[in-house]
């Protein structure tokens, strides 16, 4: 692969260079912030969507903020005396962040876009001119090469990564370098790997420019860079995963039919972690006519790894190819090559039998359990993020319930989790609901239906009483049998505590 067409990057061995930079759009207020104030709400969403035009208006006046939103966000040439009064201007020249042109005026080689990390950090994510957003953002042709910046499913990931402290964190497929950055703050050592080495070159521009200590950038597929003896306590990837005719464009197309390279990618990854640490990704799977989807994904897991597996969504196939073709511009070129194009990804979808595409979270842990817990579910609706804390407890309520039968059940301790409402629905008027159900306010806002027994349970759990002490008053108070209802009640219970309703006490 050659990015010879594509313009040159700044130098990645030149940290001081890139320490001086960053002081200076600090100084400037060039954060996500500043942005934010300087440009209005409106602006700056559109500036998420590579709309241009309001944050053009935004920016007429000669303030230094408005001189470097049109150099590293508008890519805009601007006077050289201006910059001047900003930035360090000759080592930038000289190092590769701007270049001079025409008479008098400067340009950005990349585009610098600020991130606020999730405790109020200012980042700078780099990316190749006119791709600091990523996904399907339709922009124009994309040439093959460019390294895209942060988009919906790289926050995605990051939002839902689990960030506890580690001292070996792996990102395949780092792209602009978001996984990378994000890692650096909880893990001893971050290994980043790409097939693009551009890809790698930006990444340590993102993680000087940003502050962040360096990573052990490796050029290759997958886990390809990676040692045999190179073990992990979390994997990261937002992986080329689009199931597509072909491998155009390496920034999103996996090179492997269909949903292999996301499978290889799941099945690899429980071999390079430690006990107890976790993989996650971004995925697309084929839903395939014949078979069942939640079955396809399930075979996917490796031995000795608990799995939690989210669909968020599901595209037939017309929607797929449609979205796809849009994210690299084809729908604005000639109508007949866009219609081939078009008629290829249907001939690839008819021949592997595939009538819709899932996309979702897959997120793995290694345990040493004999009889590992694979949760694969559909969840369409809106969560909270981050949700890394979330998916940790997941997998603690996972091994509560695998260390406690119905009897231990029945013996322990729950309390009501925070935020949780009842809601009763039936007829005006009637003296008893037709169902109950259970909603979550946070995390994935779950909402489940409970009999009288179940909401009469979650709503007296408090820590107090055991389990079976609370059913015992229940029946009771309900006139049934306390044996039966301790049969028949441990498996709602269960569920509850899986889904994160009831909290054990310890």
């Amino acid at each position: 692969m050659s990015n010879s067409s594509l313009p040159t990057l700044p130098a990645s061995d030149r940290p001081e260079v890139a320490a001086r930079l960053r002081d200076a759009l600090l100084g400037a207020a060039f954060t996500a912030d500043g942005l934010l104030e300087l440009l209005g709400a409106p602006a700056y969403a559109a500036l998420a969507r590579s709309e241009t035009v309001p944050a053009l208006r935004a920016t007429r006046g000669d303030t230094p903020l408005e001189t470097l939103v049109r150099l590293f966000l508008l890519q805009q040439p601007v006077p050289h005396a201006r910059v001047a009064d900003v930035l360090p201007v000759a080592e930038c020249v000289a190092s590769g962040w701007l270049a001079s042109v025409g008479a008098d005026e400067v340009a950005a080689t990349v585009d610098v876009r600020p991130y606020g990390g999730p405790d109020g950090e200012d980042w700078f994510i780099v990316s190749d001119l006119g791709c600091a957003v990523g996904g399907a953002g339709g922009i124009g042709s994309r040439e093959e090469g460019v390294v895209l910046g942060v988009g919906g499913a790289s926050t995605t990931l990051a939002g839902i990564t689990v960030r506890t402290p580690v001292s070996a964190a792996l990102d395949l497929g780092t792209g602009s370098g978001i996984q990378a950055l994000h890692a650096a703050r909880h893990a001893t050592r971050v290994t980043a790997t790409d097939l693009n080495p551009r890809a790698l070159h930006i990444t340590a521009l993102t993680l000087a420019l940003s502050g962040a200590p360096a990573a052990d950038l490796r050029e290759g597929s997958l886990f390809e860079p990676v040692r045999d003896d190179e073990t992990y306590e979390l994997i990261v990837s937002n992986p080329p995963f689009v199931i597509s005719p072909g491998a155009r464009l390496t920034y999103r197309d996996g090179g492997m039919g269909g949903d292999d390279l996301c499978r290889s990618l799941v099945q690899q990854a429980g071999d390079r972690l430690r006990e107890g640490g976790f993989a996650q990704f971004l995925a697309n799977w084929q839903h395939v006519e014949g078979e069942d989807w939640q079955d396809r994904l399930r075979s996917w897991v490796p031995r000795g790894c608990d799995a939690w597996i989210v669909q968020r969504e599901v595209q037939d196939v017309t929607q797929y190819a449609e979205l796809w073709l849009r994210d690299a511009g084809d729908h604005q070129g000639d109508t007949a090559a866009y219609e081939a194009l078009y008629d290829a990804w249907l001939d690839e979808f008819e021949a592997r039998k595939v009538k819709a595409v899932g996309f979702g979270w897959i997120t793995l842990r290694r345990t040493g359990s004999d009889a590992p817990s694979i949760t694969v579910e559909e969840w369409p609706h809106p969560v909270e993020q981050p949700l890394g804390d979330t998916v940790r407890e997941h997998f603690d309520r996972v091994d509560y319930l695998r260390a406690h039968d119905d009897a231990a059940l029945l013996a322990a301790h729950f309390r009501l989790a925070p935020e949780i409402i009842q809601e009763q629905v039936g007829l005006p008027g009637a003296e008893d609901p037709e169902h109950v159900v259970l909603r979550q306010h946070r995390g994935m806002r779950r909402a489940t239906k409970v009999d009288t027994v179940g909401a009469g349970f979650a709503g007296v759990c408090d820590g107090t009483l055991s389990a079976g002490r609370i059913l015992d008053a229940i029946a009771q108070l309900v006139g049934e049998d306390p044996v039966l209802l301790r049969d028949r009640t441990p498996a709602q219970i269960r569920l509850l505590v899986e889904q994160g309703f009831l909290e054990p006490v310890a």
